[in-house]
């Protein structure tokens, strides 16, 4: 960096020694130390050197979390200086927060922090704005979105409510996990149910409208929520809409403990 000062390498040139026939064929005695090897330096099992090296941590969620707080603190501001990167765990372009065209009114941009924790970060997840979910609505085929303000107070409410349905049942694993868990990603599948959203189905059940599957940070561990989201009647007060049914996917023996446990406790109570 800068200026650099470098030294030209001294070279030097290994004359071929001369040896005379008759000591040709002499060897070094045996305790002369051209005889002894080498000995190689052994560090014990448990050094580092000696464990292989971790891998590089997944990312710990949607790149534009990390400018989210921006919109939190100075809204104005981070819509100013913009972004074009594309979200590497997503290949998606950053949220919209500009109007779209021919928007009859101007919609707020600033985004309301969550009480999630975002895992690998000390911070939490970070809803979306008004003006974000206006264009995510026409982007998906609705050109007409009303009431983005209700819809977003139910948006949030819904999330709230989930993963206040994840920690009681994280709440069976307090002792291993005592600094509590984190949300680590998280993924819709609208359109593919459940077993048990199908079996209830087959039973004379509505079939649910949304699902996600959270992705949550057991100090460590990845444990796999399935939530699916049934229409309700909604509360004005607390914007409640949704109905959940949140459990641990059975994707592994524990889980299928946990489920097992929970249902004699439902069964016996």
């Amino acid at each position: 960096m800068g200026a650099s000062v470098s030294t030209p390498a001294s070279t030097v040139k290994a004359e071929a020694a001369t040896v005379p026939a008759q000591f040709g064929n002499l060897s070094p005695p045996s305790g002369c130390p051209m005889h002894q090897e080498t000995k190689k330096s052994s560090y014990p099992s448990e050094c580092p050197m000696h464990k292989a090296e971790s891998p590089a941590p997944a990312p710990a969620g949607p790149v534009h979390q990390d400018r989210a707080y921006e919109f939190v603190e100075c809204p104005m501001k981070a819509a100013r200086e913009g972004t074009s990167d594309i979200d590497p765990t997503n290949m998606m372009p950053p949220p919209n927060q500009q109007p779209a065209p021919d928007q009859p009114f101007t919609l707020p941009i600033n985004r309301e922090e969550s009480k999630i924790p975002r895992a690998g970060t000390d911070k939490n997840w970070v809803y979306p704005s008004e003006q974000m979910f206006w264009n995510a609505m026409l982007r998906k085929g609705r050109k007409k979105p009303l009431s983005v303000m209700n819809i977003i107070k139910i948006h949030n409410r819904n999330n709230d409510q989930a993963w206040e349905e994840i920690l009681k049942w994280e709440a069976l694993h307090a002792g291993e996990c005592p600094c509590g868990p984190s949300l680590k990603r998280f993924g819709g599948k609208a359109k593919e149910f459940s077993p048990r959203a199908r079996m209830r189905h087959w039973m004379g059940y509505e079939l649910p409208f949304d699902r996600h599957d959270w992705i949550v940070d057991r100090c460590g561990k990845e444990v796999r929520y399935v939530i699916d989201y049934y229409e309700g009647d909604i509360n004005k007060d607390s914007y409640q809409f949704s109905i959940l049914d949140v459990r641990p996917a059975l994707d592994s023996i524990g889980a299928v403990w946990d489920r097992a446990k929970v249902a004699w406790w439902r069964w016996t109570s």
